[in-house]
């Protein structure tokens, strides 16, 4: 193992002992050696077996077959989830095949930022994430089941399912994915289309053709945001089988690994002799896996926050400063679109996921010796699969890259750091996506302009005001104060001046996630405006230093003055009401600062967080 990624991996499973030691104590009480349904009252199980197809009757009468919770984010409005429709119907036949039931224990609503971006309901994107976790564990609670399947893409789906089902980490999980969409309108044509439309020299049809053709059939987007991330992820931290993660909709291959997964789960329940449980396969090794690959692809900043939640909740504590040790080792090895011009079917194509996984292995840059759904730790995910006389196999992946705009080798990387960095500061902390941004443009100083919504710096920019270097400054956009919708709006028009030779960045407490492109922008500002944080103290003018080569993140005023100054108030109510935010108060009122993953979610062991160290009790 490289040593800088040994010693985060220790610093880790030392900070999070006596958390990690209470959670998988929980899990061993809770694992069962027979169906936990057989200890049901009669009335119990024949509530839970009511519906079920004769033959699935008898097994769930008896008990004696592996039955398979179906956990599904399926809708047939968005793209990413609408090929999941089909699934539950396969999996029950696979299932049956041998000799185990399925059964759909839930579904878990699934929002789109993209259909929601500068919308009031984008304000509730965030937190769809622990309602998803809650709906997962709502689903799973029947305890009618052995094993469980979560079907999911997006941005705050996969985490969500991947929170609501640690709870339940006695029982094997696998993820299972619908695949992204085919490449449509090329990224670079779509872009300049969304430019010319933001300078007034496209129509409102044009640029809805570009979209349209952009975003043109059923699967997932194909730039790398946050969605694209969330699969990269689950693969590396071995959630899902080895090369599902992006492979098309509606193809024979996608079904195969969709069956293969049903069949997989089965065979790793508690009844049989390959017992594989949530709770050994989410460990420090596969969390410091997942940061790996997110550093080495130039993944979504929100995983600055999935990830710390989905960590917490298998008992394991990490915060940025993790991400931070370990970009510097991590070289790029991917340029995908907004990173590059090229999407995730070209990176696919050119050696994709496997290609990836054995050659961070190689460098010791992965821990290969963690606990899979697929068995004999990291290695088997350095294959790619294929359909051979129509029965799903593996085999090595290409030892050169087919596409070297896309993807490349140790050797050869498109950057020698990975695409992360947090920076500090008199505002606080925040993160930086650098994977996109030209050397040229990671220092920027220049005074700054504050607005408190997107809106107002987009119709700024309409009225020809920003011709000008500047820091825009975002404030009032966290998580307390507006649920921290993303701000693609910005994107366009900063990109536009910057075009112009202008020296542009933004500072922000809200987010901007795997979207985010060329220009610097420091995200996820904690402490955030609406908890009277120093951004809330920034006034017109201020001069700021955005430094993502030294990671600082200043306001250039004297200390006294700055300190000196009262927190600006802004009335938020009206971000309370409307578009079902009133429902949201309470988690507006309980949610955690960004740097602890922005979650409403509390843990029954964050009481013993830095209490000291105790033995580590394995999961038997």
């Amino acid at each position: 193992m490289h040593p800088v990624v040994e010693q985060a991996t220790s610093e880790i499973v030392t900070r999070s002992r006596r958390t990690r030691d209470a959670y998988l104590e929980r899990m061993r009480a809770a694992r069962e050696t027979v169906a936990a349904r057989t200890k049901m009252s009669c009335g119990n199980l024949a509530h839970g077996f009511a519906s079920a197809e004769q033959d699935d009757k008898a097994k769930l009468r008896r008990g004696a077959a592996p039955n398979i919770g179906i956990v599904t984010a399926y809708n047939d409005m968005l793209s990413a989830h609408q090929p999941l429709g089909t699934y539950p119907t396969l999996i029950k036949l696979a299932a049956r095949e041998v000799g185990a039931t399925a059964q759909v224990a839930g579904g878990v609503p699934a929002m789109c930022d993209g259909v929601t971006q500068g919308q009031p309901g984008m304000e509730l994107s965030l937190f769809s994430r622990d309602v998803i976790a809650m709906a997962t564990a709502v689903a799973l609670s029947h305890n009618m089941f052995d094993a469980a399947l979560c079907l999911g893409v997006c941005d705050k789906i996969v985490p969500g399912l991947l929170i609501g089902a640690l709870p339940f980490g006695h029982l094997p999980v696998i993820f299972v994915p619908g695949g992204p969409m085919p490449s449509g309108l090329s990224n670079p044509e779509k872009a300049q289309v969304r430019k010319q439309y933001a300078e007034g020299n496209a129509g409102k049809d044009e640029l809805l053709e570009a979209e349209a053709r952009s975003y043109h059939t059923v699967g997932t987007c194909t730039f790398y945001g946050t969605a694209n991330s969330n699969q990269m992820m689950m693969e590396v931290m071995g959630l899902m089988l080895p090369g599902a993660a992006f492979v098309n909709p509606n193809t024979p291959l996608r079904t195969a690994l969709t069956r293969a997964a049903a069949q997989r789960v089965a065979q790793l329940t508690a009844l049989g002799d390959a017992y594989t449980p949530l709770a050994r396969v989410v460990d420090e090794k596969a969390i410091v896996n997942a940061m790996v690959g997110l550093l080495a692809t130039g993944g979504s900043t929100n995983h600055t926050l999935h990830l710390v939640a989905m960590a917490r909740a298998a008992g394991i504590q990490i915060n940025w400063d993790d991400f931070d040790r370990l970009s510097p080792v991590v070289p790029l090895l991917t340029r995908i679109y907004p990173n590059g011009h090229l999407d995730v079917n070209h990176f696919h194509a050119a050696g994709g996921m496997a290609f990836l996984i054995r050659e961070l292995l190689d460098a010791g840059l992965l821990h290969e010796d963690i606990t899979t759904v697929a068995g004999n730790g990291l290695t088997p995910y350095r294959e790619e699969p294929l359909l051979e006389n129509g029965n799903l196999a593996w085999r090595p992946v290409v030892t050169e890259s087919r596409n070297s705009e896309v993807l490349r080798p140790m050797r050869d990387p498109f950057a020698p750091e990975g695409g992360l960095k947090v920076l500090r500061g008199n505002l606080g902390r925040s993160v930086i996506k650098v994977s996109a941004v030209a050397r040229e443009h990671r220092i920027i100083e220049a005074p700054c302009l504050i607005f408190h919504d997107q809106h107002e710096l987009e119709a700024a920019f309409k009225r020809g005001e920003l011709d000008r270097d500047f820091i825009a400054v975002i404030r009032f956009q966290g998580p307390r104060a507006n649920g921290m919708p993303e701000l693609h709006k910005l994107t366009t028009p900063l990109s536009v001046l910057q075009g112009r030779g202008h020296r542009v960045a933004m500072v922000t407490d809200g987010r901007m996630s795997g979207a985010s492109g060329r220009v610097p922008a420091a995200i996820h500002l904690t402490p955030e405006a609406a908890t009277q944080g120093p951004i809330a103290r920034l006034r017109d003018g201020d001069v700021i230093r955005v430094d993502a080569e030294r990671g600082i993140l200043e306001a250039k005023v004297p200390d006294l003055e700055f300190n000196a100054r009262q927190p600006v108030e802004v009335e938020l109510s009206p971000n309370h009401f409307g578009m079902g935010r009133e429902l949201f108060q309470g988690f507006r009122e309980g949610v955690g600062s960004a740097e602890q993953g922005a979650s409403v979610l509390r843990w029954p062991d964050e009481h013993l967080v830095g209490a000291g160290v105790l033995p580590c009790k394995d999961l038997a």
